[in-house]
């Protein structure tokens, strides 16, 4: 992949940039865009830590000249990562009042996430 001009934007707005191989795929009821070599934080997946995660759920494939569009996924494609750590998000606090009744809950949450780091888009057949 070289350096190409493209045009990305709308209007008259003008982007010179690198032709990118990017696919948008669903993880953990998220969408995301994801590159070679990019780190996602998503949502925990049932995968150990240094372990290798394939994502089929591609809706959208995108290569130099060529988009590819899912009705809803990609048959075949695929994105392989790779497990880099498992984090905790921070705390949120939830505090439920009703006034004049004296009641008061106070409760907290902290989600649990995952570092990807993505290396690989197969493309469908």
């Amino acid at each position: 992949m070289g350096w190409r001009p493209t045009l990305r934007g709308l209007g008259s707005y003008c982007v010179i940039g690198r032709i990118e191989v990017y696919a948008v795929i669903k993880a953990g009821g998220h969408q995301y865009k994801a590159s070679v070599g990019d780190e996602l934080i998503v949502e925990r997946l049932p995968y150990e830590v240094g372990g290798q995660v394939e994502l089929g759920d591609v809706y959208l494939l995108a290569d130099e000249d060529e988009i590819a569009v899912g009705r809803p996924t990609i048959e075949g494609a695929a994105v392989r990562a790779t497990v880099l750590e498992e984090l905790r998000g921070p705390k949120i606090h939830i505090f439920k009042y009703r006034p004049k009744q004296r009641y008061r809950r106070r409760m907290g949450h902290r989600q649990t996430y995952m570092r990807l780091r993505i290396d690989e888009i197969v493309k469908g057949a």
